[in-house]
Parts: C-alpha cells; sequence; structure tokens
C-alpha cells in the first residue's frame, strides 16, 4: 500500500523536519509553500496558501500523488505570524492571518479529503498559543484558537470514516519564524528557551517524531498534544 504525507510549508523548520522523518519511514512527500523544500526526495508544489485560488491549485497538484487506496498524512503545518495588538491589529492583517492559518487548511481539508482512504489522518500544528495568549501576537492568537475549533469539527465530521486528526501544539521552538518574531535577539529567544523544564528550546526534530507518531496513532482521534518540554506556568 502506497503512503503518502502531504505537508503545508515544509520548506524549513518544523515542516522540513517533519519531511524528512516521513521520507525515513518510507513516504512519498510532497512539499507545498512558495519555497522548496530542503530536504532530498520531497515533491514540491509551489503555491500561495493566503488565497482560495492558490490553496486549490495545491491540492490539485498535491492529489495527482495519491494512489488509489493509500494512506494519507495531511500536516497542515503552514503558518503567518505578524506582530501586532488589539491596539493596531488592522482587519486587513486579521483576515491576512487567518487566510493561510485557517482559510487554506479549509480548502486543503474539502480538496484533499475525497483521495483519502482509512487509515489517513488530519494533523494540525498548533501552538502553546492555541489554548493560551501573549503580548504582541493578537492575530496569530486569534488564528491559532480558530484552528483548533477546526481540529475538533474535523473530527466530529470525519466519524466513521476511519480518518482521525489531532493537533500537535509544540512549545517555543528553534525555528526561522521564531527567530524573526523575536527580532533575531539570541539573548531572548535564550530567556524563552529557559521557560520549560529542560532550559532549552525545543527542535524541530522533536516536532516532527510526534507528527509522524500522531499520524500512526488513531487512539488519540481528536487529541490536543503539548509537545512543550514542560512549559512553565506562569
Amino acid at each position: 500500500m502506497s503512503k503518502t504525507a502531504i505537508i503545508s510549508g515544509a520548506s524549513s523548520g518544523i515542516g522540513a523536519a517533519t519531511a524528512r522523518k516521513f521520507i525515513e519511514l518510507g513516504y512519498s512527500v510532497v512539499n507545498i509553500a512558495r519555497r522548496e523544500s530542503p530536504v532530498d526526495g520531497v515533491i514540491n508544489v509551489g503555491a500561495d496558501l493566503s488565497t482560495e485560488e492558490g490553496a486549490s491549485y495545491a491540492a490539485a497538484q498535491a492529489a495527482e500523488n495519491i494512489s488509489p487506496g493509500g494512506t494519507v498524512a495531511l500536516v497542515h503545518n503552514a503558518s503567518l505570524m505578524l506582530k501586532d495588538s488589539v491596539h493596531d491589529c488592522s482587519n486587513v492583517d486579521l483576515m491576512r492571518v487567518l487566510a493561510v492559518n485557517v482559510g487554506a487548511v479549509n480548502t486543503l481539508n474539502r480538496e484533499l479529503l475525497p483521495c483519502m482512504s482509512a487509515g489517513s489522518s488530519v494533523i494540525y500544528v498548533g501552538s502553546t498559543l492555541s489554548e493560551k495568549a501573549v503580548a504582541g501576537a493578537h492575530s496569530y492568537v486569534i488564528s491559532k484558537h480558530a484552528q483548533l475549533g477546526q481540529m475538533r469539527a474535523t473530527c466530529q465530521d470525519l466519524m466513521g470514516s476511519q480518518i482521525h486528526t489531532a493537533m500537535i501544539c509544540p512549545g517555543f521552538t528553534d525555528t526561522e519564524m521564531l527567530k524573526q518574531h523575536l527580532g533575531g535577539d539570541a539573548e531572548l529567544m535564550h530567556e524563552i528557551g529557559s521557560q520549560n523544564g529542560f532550559g532549552r528550546l525545543v527542535t524541530p526534530e522533536e516536532i516532527a517524531g510526534a507528527i509522524t507518531w500522531a499520524h500512526q496513532s488513531p487512539v488519540i482521534n481528536g487529541s490536543v498534544i503539548h509537545a512543550n518540554l514542560g512549559q512553565i506556568e506562569r
């Protein structure tokens, strides 16, 4: 039986590490992103997920790599994070973030689920901020809370299909997105990395391991998995 992993945003960070892990497990891997994945063997589908047209195009291209009866891991990893607050977040920016973090997910699900067989999964890469909030990431927090509801609604709509879903919520992870959000401040990166039980940032490879495990574990259908090294509550 053929096995395919379709990963949005597999061009860097968690997405690239997840692509590498799925390839090691014998999967064909499709990356949906503006940039190509650095991982050897990945099939790249260039697309702009900020528009429904771009997401629909990506879904159609990705579907060509799904064999009838094969299992699929659909991993929603691509994400847009802006620095904003309740004081300055414009509706334009809010809709821009929601388009990538929620709208594109909706389109990919709608277009790809008919191609997915029993044993497949829909895995959402959420965030600590799917259930909490921090200052300065207003639109992102809203979008990740919405994505959590999206995962739970997906679970209910897929009952009886033998396709399961889950959300992996990484803690602060050593990625380019985090570095950009913090303005490249190495001291702040270190401080944030110390806010868990192991005193360091989570690695993309650790999150990749959680994602592949979730795909292989239908018993967690509808679950939220916190992958944060035991974040210190404040």
